[in-house]
């Protein structure tokens, strides 16, 4: 008996969750026909793709969600959230890529339920589910990409509140507040532990910015590498109890296709297992045009279709996107990091690669200002590799000059020299002044921490993506 629970043990925590949990669970999962009749595939490639999308299905939703998250209005039947999931071949590695849900394409010809032919014609990617279901989005989402598309998961409202929940929650931080009066979304600046409601209006919100679809890509990207830190943080995972538990309030509100059985669910816990926040990536597809035009069909996102070849192309060769998991992915990375600890980088509200910067040396120190040059670059800033000195006297306390008109560069300036003293000054135009004085010591580095550019969003890893507390 003791040999048998040693060999239960060893294989359950080989498998991070174990065949005996597993299946179970397998039979409870609603299936559907993602491959059935599909032709002219593209080749499979090394490693796994899992097309994960969120639907805008809201019948098993109370009344009292409906009203307290904002959820009413007739539900299109179409697809939320639509994310292509690569795992590598060593399962060491993943790649979520967002693709947007009104990206331009066109819907391939198809025969209806009555046999009728309806021919190719242009849509927005999410009206591949509500035209021909699940078949007819990843027929969409191969012709476009490229890829063979080996799995496909669907959740919907629901099922994506009783995930958040049976975690505990899940944590997100914000570099100002955000309030969304569609969604009902109301979170103060700073971090905040969203139930399975709010996170559900964190991920749908559309109106915070002039980002629209785009902007909530990223932050649903930041969520999913938040939640799933918290399921591997909290030992859901590794624990075949808890994870039972988990999975079980879950799966009945879950469908996919009818090959991500119990050897592939196994093998997805394998992988979660052995995945960390830094080789995890997160991007949204490289964007030509964020508000494309077309007769009939509106508004649709066309992409940078040479940079999202390149995007495709690595998933192919079942490569990283970036770069090697856990190295450099932006420019604060340029300078090799000190010996000790690094403070994570701190979230600031304008990219530091849009910010201006002249330093000036106003402390009496030598060589002060070639250093602070040099870390305020090494972190992202554009400063212009100038340094100088100021005119004497020598001052106390390090200042930021600044044009009102870019207020929220200088404050994400300022997050970079703490204790900087903000001074504006009208008409000074983009370019922000610093002037260090006597209690300058360093430079903290920081990052982007909410979309800047609606049409470019950089490629981050999960430890990146995720709160810094929480790294």
């Amino acid at each position: 008996m003791r040999l048998a629970t040693v060999a239960a043990v060893a294989v359950l925590g080989t498998s991070g969750i174990g065949h005996a949990v597993v299946s179970g669970l397998s039979g409870g999962i609603g299936r559907v026909d993602a491959f059935e009749g599909l032709s002219n595939r593209p080749d499979g490639g090394r490693g796994m793709n899992v097309l994960l999308v969120g639907t805008d299905g809201r019948d098993r939703i109370t009344e009292d969600e409906r009203r307290r998250y904002r959820l009413g209005g007739t539900a299109c039947h179409c697809t939320d959230t639509i994310l292509l999931v690569h795992l590598s071949a060593d399962r060491e590695r993943a790649t979520v890529v967002g693709l947007p849900r009104d990206t331009y394409t066109e819907i391939p010809e198809r025969a209806d339920e009555f046999g009728r032919v309806r021919p190719a014609h242009p849509q927005k990617l999410n009206a591949a589910y509500a035209e021909g279901g699940p078949g007819l989005t990843v027929r969409s989402v191969e012709r476009l990409t490229g890829l063979h598309v080996d799995h496909y998961m669907e959740v919907d409202f629901t099922s994506f509140m009783r995930t958040v929940d049976a975690v505990g929650g899940v944590r997100v931080c914000t570099v100002r507040p955000l309030k969304d009066a569609y969604s009902g979304l109301d979170l103060p600046a700073g971090t905040s532990n969203l139930d399975g409601g709010q996170a559900l209006q964190y991920v749908r919100s559309r109106h915070l910015d002039g980002a629209a679809d785009l902007g909530r890509m990223q932050r649903q990207q930041r969520f999913l590498a938040s939640l799933m830190h918290k399921a591997a943080d909290g030992g859901v995972l590794l624990n075949p109890v808890k994870f039972q538990e988990v999975a079980s309030s879950v799966v009945g509100s879950v469908r996919a296709d009818r090959g991500f059985g119990t050897d592939e669910l196994v093998d997805l816990g394998r992988a979660m297992r052995n995945l960390t926040p830094a080789s995890t990536e997160f991007m949204s597809v490289p964007i030509a045009v964020a508000d494309y035009p077309v007769p009939n069909v509106g508004s649709t996102v066309r992409w940078d279709d040479a940079a999202a070849g390149k995007l495709f192309q690595s998933l192919r060769e079942d490569r990283p996107v970036g770069s090697a998991p856990g190295s450099p992915h932006h420019t604060q990375d340029a300078k090799p990091p000190a010996e000790g600890n690094q403070p994570p980088a701190a979230a600031v509200d304008v990219a530091p690669e849009r910010i201006h910067v002249q330093v000036l040396n106003g402390s009496g120190r030598p060589g002060l200002a070639r250093g602070a040059d040099q870390a305020l670059r090494a972190t992202g800033f554009l400063t212009t590799g100038l340094p100088a000195d100021a005119p004497p006297p020598a001052i106390k306390h390090t200042t930021i000059t600044y044009d009102p008109r870019w207020d929220r560069s200088a404050r994400s300036l300022a997050t970079a020299l703490p204790g900087a003293e903000l001074r504006p000054a009208p008409g000074q135009g983009p370019l922000m002044k610093v002037v260090l004085g006597e209690d300058f010591t360093d430079v903290r580095p920081v990052r982007a921490g909410e979309p800047d550019r609606p049409d470019r969003i950089p490629v981050v890893t999960g430890d990146q993506a995720v709160c810094p507390e929480q790294t």
